[in-house]
């Protein structure tokens, strides 16, 4: 079972590029969207990061900082992030390997990934909504845009 809303999000501090970490309370004060995912260059990965890329400047406008997160290293990150052109951080849950992914729930222990989960945590560090999408399928942004606009309460 993943985190649900009401639950304290766990503080991390993960790599964001191959020299950077970054920990989830230096992002105090703006909202924050995780994106658990299997792994970096795979087809479904690869539509869903792209789609977020294309949304990302619509969740700002919420306060909102999206982060993808898997258990890939450091390194693969950047050449994906890089190739895709990503204007948003890749944080590698890989030493040990995992262990952010499993705070969440959001580990599968059989195929030693992430699973694909998303969470939407407001200022205070709550989370607000959480889903769980199989992980052959994107999961979109319609409900990371439902949450966010539930918690400004600002209707498009």
């Amino acid at each position: 079972m993943i985190l649900s809303k009401g639950n304290i999000a766990p503080e991390f501090d993960l790599y964001a590029t191959p020299d950077q970490k970054l920990r989830l309370s230096d992002l105090k004060g703006k909202a924050v969207i995780m994106a658990f995912y299997p792994a970096d260059w795979s087809p479904v990965c690869d539509d869903q990061m792209t789609l977020y890329n294309e949304t990302v400047e619509l969740f700002r406008k919420f306060n909102a900082q999206l982060i993808g997160i898997s258990v890939d290293n450091k390194w693969c990150h950047m050449a994906f992030s890089e190739r895709r052109k990503l204007n948003f951080p890749l944080l590698s849950d890989f030493e040990p390997k995992g262990a952010i992914s499993k705070l969440y729930g959001a580990y599968d222990e059989t195929a030693g990934i992430s699973k694909r989960a998303l969470f939407v945590i407001d200022e205070k560090g709550i989370i607000q909504w959480s889903y769980l999408s199989p992980d052959a399928i994107n999961p979109g942004a319609d409900g990371i845009l439902v949450a966010l606009e539930e918690m400004s309460n600002i209707k498009m």
